[in-house]
């Protein structure tokens, strides 16, 4: 809230008057507004109880961080009740090794040029013990830069020449903080639904972190393609705002709801069902990379239901296409045919086991994975399928083996089946299947005929499938199952 109280506004501006003279206190109250149209103001704004608390006078009461709290607080109470700051707008140019009237000139020589501000009244930049007559001070809320008080022919002392560089660099992504600004700005959402909003675009994979700021995804760039070209009405910033401002007229009794939901859904209903028709390859922007040298068939960048993938060849052909997904760090919009044709390489035969067993790399759907015969051991995130060599591939399996061992509540003789302790309770395990106990049945009870029947029961059914879609399938299957 920025509202005050009538008695804490006396007080900061006594305080104000006591502390940097009537300059810096304005004739009248300011008083401040909330931007929301339909703001209650139902409590005051954060202040210090009595503004004649100054923070020196209550630091030696409290922390370092408490100190540092209670200043800011402070200064800024203390600053919303003072006059604006005055400043003069300066431009200096500076002759080097000439005189000041032949500066620019081709017979003066070079010259530089600084713009900046010169303070002339600090107004509320008192508060934040900023002078005048202080202009290596930083600590100020302006964008251009302090200058200090110059006068036309004064000679200033060259302290250091640095050489720099500069690009014109593209806007900064938003992080948390510049989004929230702008969707105030925007007057998109309330403060309530701020976390929501944020929290959405991460749960969808719309966009991905970056230290602080926020990178779009390639769904997040397919969606807001998508959006834009057929729903731009209803992702109009106007739009947004001016719905704001409906429902605020109907909370506050000055319209009906059932009509306004009426006039938006008689417009958005028939939007929604034209654009039904849109086929998925309308939606996802198929992007061709080109043919395979190998084979000759077209290689294209696509977006799945599990994320952005490659496929080599079409669906009219006799032979499925082949699917792969994207390596980290490759993106829909910019992955090139060569990067593409290295993606097929998977799987990826390592080698063979001294038993005899074939061993091939691979990645699925929940990441990267060797496969021993029957066993599926997932990568380690040192671990790169498409360089993986056996030894680091059957150490990755007596650690599993060994994980198993310890997990191991119940063996049988001669039989690879057993019962392990899971995350949600026992299950039977054999290499390339699993079952669920029943419940109630007491895994200590059970036998290998049992075992083995309720494996076959449940694979039949299609218990099996979650563990058939974790170990991803070969590079023919589904596009869905590729990523």
């Amino acid at each position: 809230s920025v509202s005050l109280s009538n008695d804490a506004i006396a007080e900061i501006r006594a305080t104000v008057l006591k502390r940097y003279g009537k300059k810096a206190l304005p004739d009248e109250v300011r008083v401040y507004k909330a931007k929301s149209k339909n703001a209650q103001e139902a409590h005051e704004g954060v202040r210090p109880t009595s503004a004649a608390r100054a923070p020196d006078s209550v630091a030696k009461y409290l922390s370092p961080d408490q100190a540092r709290l209670y200043e800011l607080i402070w200064k800024r109470a203390v600053a919303s009740q003072m006059e604006a700051a005055l400043f003069d707008t300066v431009a200096v140019t500076l002759a080097a090794g000439t005189r000041p009237e032949t500066a620019g000139s081709a017979r003066g020589g070079h010259s530089f040029r600084a713009n900046g501000q010169t303070l002339i009244e600090p107004g509320y930049l008192a508060a934040y013990n900023i002078q005048a007559d202080d202009p290596s001070d930083a600590d100020h809320e302006d964008d251009e830069a302090r200058l200090p008080a110059l006068e036309q022919g004064d000679t200033v002392k060259l302290l250091e020449v640095i050489p720099e560089q500069h690009f014109t660099e593209p806007p900064p992504r938003y992080t948390e903080a510049s989004l929230v600004k702008a969707l105030e700005e925007f007057d998109i959402g309330r403060p309530s639904t701020y976390a929501s909003i944020i929290n959405t675009l991460a749960a969808r994979r719309y966009v991905e972190m970056q230290g602080k700021a926020f990178i779009p995804t390639d769904t997040g760039i397919v969606v807001n393609r998508f959006l834009t070209e057929h729903f731009e009405h209803y992702v109009d910033y106007k739009f947004t705002a001016h719905f704001e401002d409906e429902l605020d007229e109907i909370s506050r009794g000055e319209r009906e709801w059932v009509p306004v939901l009426q006039e938006f859904w008689n417009d958005f209903k028939p939007t929604v069902d034209a654009k039904m028709e849109l086929k998925r390859e309308d939606v996802s922007q198929i992007r061709q990379l080109g043919a395979d040298p190998a084979s000759g068939k077209p290689i294209s960048a696509r977006l799945g239901r599990f994320g952005p993938f490659v496929q080599m060849g079409t669906k009219d052909d006799p032979v499925k296409p082949r699917f792969a997904a994207l390596r980290p760090g490759l993106r829909l919009d910019s992955i090139t045919l060569a990067q593409a044709i290295e993606l097929f390489k998977l799987p990826r035969e390592v080698g063979i086991t001294p038993d005899g067993e074939q061993v091939l790399a691979n990645i699925g759907r929940f990441g990267p994975y060797v496969k021993i015969g029957k066993m599926f051991v997932s990568l380690r995130k040192e671990d790169d399928p498409y360089t993986v060599e056996l030894p680091r591939a059957l150490e990755l399996l007596t650690l599993k083996l060994e994980a198993m061992d310890k997990a191991t509540l119940l063996r049988f003789p001669e039989s690879p089946v057993r019962v392990i302790k899971g995350r949600f309770g026992p299950y039977i395990h054999e290499p390339g299947r699993r079952a669920r106990i029943p419940k109630g049945k007491d895994y200590a009870s059970l036998t290998l005929e049992e075992s083995l029947a309720l494996l076959d029961e449940q694979n039949k059914r299609g218990g099996g499938k979650r563990k058939k879609k974790a170990a991803a399938p070969a590079a023919g299957a589904a596009p869905a199952a590729a990523p």
